[in-house]
């Protein structure tokens, strides 16, 4: 598992808990901006895991 895998994983997470208190509290600005982390981490996650396939095939 690489850096990018945790790291995005992370972001998903910090992301998905502004969001909600975004929600909670009607503050629209912080909901968006805990979205976009959200997502952001989400791509990042990706990017790890497709490392990880790659690094995978070439030790076959």
């Amino acid at each position: 598992m690489n850096d990018n895998r945790i790291e995005g994983t992370k972001h998903e997470v910090k992301g998905a808990v502004k969001e909600g208190v975004g929600k909670l509290t009607g503050n629209t600005s912080k909901e968006v901006a805990g979205n976009l982390e959200k997502n952001a981490g989400k791509v990042q996650k990706n990017v790890g895991q497709a490392q990880d396939e790659i690094d995978n095939d070439l030790d076959d």
